[in-house]
């Protein structure tokens, strides 16, 4: 038995998730972690990381190390992407997080981030062609997936906090500011070549801001919280998601603090961050969105588990049923988001996968797997 950690330090947010694993092939999450340490803020055109959110980040992850360090046996894997990647002071930072938090980091780059993204998904969701969207606070990743693999990836450098900033997103949306964010973006994406070869595939879309739609959505069908769809396969059609990002653009950050289903941290990022997905629903001719709760982090479990027994394949194929497992310990800070209940990694196999929600219990397993839209 093996516990394996994923620490994700992104620019918005520090996540870790921990990973019970028996006989390389039951996995069990015990432990999840999230915060908004917003570590690419006022970064500005230098691309340096300020001294205030990277006192924050260290904070974070000292809580972290606190947790999985009381588990026996744990492997830790942490990677560090958009902010870190693209920041000037890199080195300085990350030798101050040795130093100062005693974990050290991979800074990995785009096309690896996209991939990672790939595995979490496709191991996760029985997808067939696709594109994989993941929009992150500085990083925007796109994968094509045809025939269960990804023969086009690419990673953009911007992000929900990136676009917000750099166009004066965060509070009430001007007409200019909009309209300049919009042209950006566009730009990007109908410069690659491969896109065209997405017309009218199914979007997965993964990342805080995309999942903010479906998280919108299903609190709009129902208003009782304890039997909400499932986040994972949730889908809608494109005109919903386009119909929420009206609606966000009419509202100013203290009324998009209040909508059901979006977290109140993200409500001066949320419109910056749905841009890319926007624009893509419209360039490809999308007309179904789909959310994946699973990316970079259980990509990189589904790999570790591949190369620990010499075969990938055994990663796509591992058991998820129920196993007790010890109860984690708590954590040290009550800002630190935990959600410590013990759920089951769906996998994708000849069988109907298993779904999860954000935070699922036995009551929850009972829930419809995905959302169906009457019109």
């Amino acid at each position: 038995m093996q516990y394996f950690a994923v620490i994700d330090l992104g620019s918005n947010s520090c996540r870790m998730k921990i990973t019970q694993i028996i006989g390389g092939t039951y996995l069990k999450v015990v432990n999840q972690q999230k915060a908004y340490v917003r570590l690419s803020e006022n970064m500005g055109p230098e691309k340096t990381l300020k001294s205030v959110p990277m006192e924050r980040t260290i904070a974070t992850l000292k809580q972290f190390r606190a947790i999985y360090e009381k588990l026996p046996d744990v492997h830790v894997t942490a990677v560090a992407t958009a902010a870190v990647r693209q920041a000037t002071n890199q080195e300085e930072f990350l030798e101050k997080v040795h130093d100062e938090a005693g974990i050290d980091f991979e800074v990995i780059s785009g096309e690896r981030e996209a991939y990672l993204d790939f595995l979490g998904v496709t191991c996760t969701l029985p997808v067939g062609d696709c594109l994989i969207m993941d929009t992150g606070g500085a990083s925007t990743e796109l994968i094509l997936a045809k025939g269960g693999k990804p023969v086009h990836m690419i990673s953009m450098p911007f992000g929900s906090v990136t676009i917000s900033q750099k166009f004066d997103l965060s509070d009430t949306i001007s007409a200019t500011g909009l309209f300049d964010a919009m042209t950006y973006v566009e730009k990007e994406l109908t410069g690659i070549d491969w896109l065209r070869e997405a017309y009218e595939l199914p979007l997965i879309c993964l990342g805080g801001s995309n999942r903010s739609i479906p998280k919108i959505m299903r609190r709009r069908l129902s208003t009782d919280t304890n039997d909400l769809p499932d986040i994972h396969g949730f889908s809608l059609p494109a005109e919903d998601a386009c119909d929420i990002m009206h609606d966000l653009i009419g509202m100013d950050k203290e009324e998009r603090s209040h909508i059901p289903g979006l977290t109140e941290s993200r409500a001066d990022v949320i419109v910056g961050g749905l841009i890319p997905l926007i624009l893509i629903l419209r360039v490809c001719h999308i007309s179904e969105v789909i959310c994946s709760n699973y990316g970079l982090r259980e990509g990189i479990l589904f790999e570790h588990i591949g190369k620990k027994d010499g075969n990938f394949g055994s990663a796509a194929s591992a058991h998820t049923e129920e196993i007790q497992s010890p109860t984690p310990p708590q954590p040290i800070n009550a800002d630190t988001k935990q959600d410590s209940s013990t759920d089951e990694i769906p996998i994708t196999s000849n069988e109907e996968p298993t779904s999860e929600k954000e935070t699922p219990t036995k009551k929850d397993k009972k829930k419809k797997k995905k959302h169906e839209k009457k019109h």
